[in-house]
């Protein structure tokens, strides 16, 4: 028994019958039952700890939807300036601000940009399971 080949293939056909919008979509005069997410770090893959919180997380969602509630998931993303820049200066070899100041501001920013939405795909993966 192949399981994350099952997996794949249940992924698929919720993906192609639409599973998750009819969901949303049979509860929309619903009341609402909002959750907040904490979002993640943008700038990290997710680890063990995200996939069991999400779980949880899921579970509570899963069953309050079964009950006729209208659970619209909006995922947020928390780009914590500063581990974001720390990770950036690590990559850049960069030890002081005056090595920021010598590389550019500017580039530096760009580089703290794209080092968030690096592992996006990564977080995406996760959610749609």
């Amino acid at each position: 028994m192949d399981l994350p080949q099952i997996e794949q293939k249940i992924l698929k056909f919720w993906d192609k019958k639409k599973i998750f919008a009819k969901s949303l979509a049979k509860t929309k005069k619903g009341p609402r039952f909002i959750f907040f997410e904490g979002p993640p770090t943008a700038n990290g893959q997710p680890g063990i700890h995200h996939v069991e919180a999400r779980a949880f997380k899921d579970i509570i969602l899963r069953f309050k939807t079964m009950q006729g509630f209208f659970v619209e998931r909006k995922a947020g993303w928390d780009t914590h300036g500063l581990p974001v820049e720390i990770q950036v200066e690590k990559e850049l070899g960069l030890k002081s601000k005056k090595d920021i100041e010598k590389y550019g501001i500017e580039k530096f920013n760009k580089k703290c940009k794209e080092s968030v939405w690096r592992y996006k795909s990564e977080w995406e993966k996760m959610t749609t399971r």
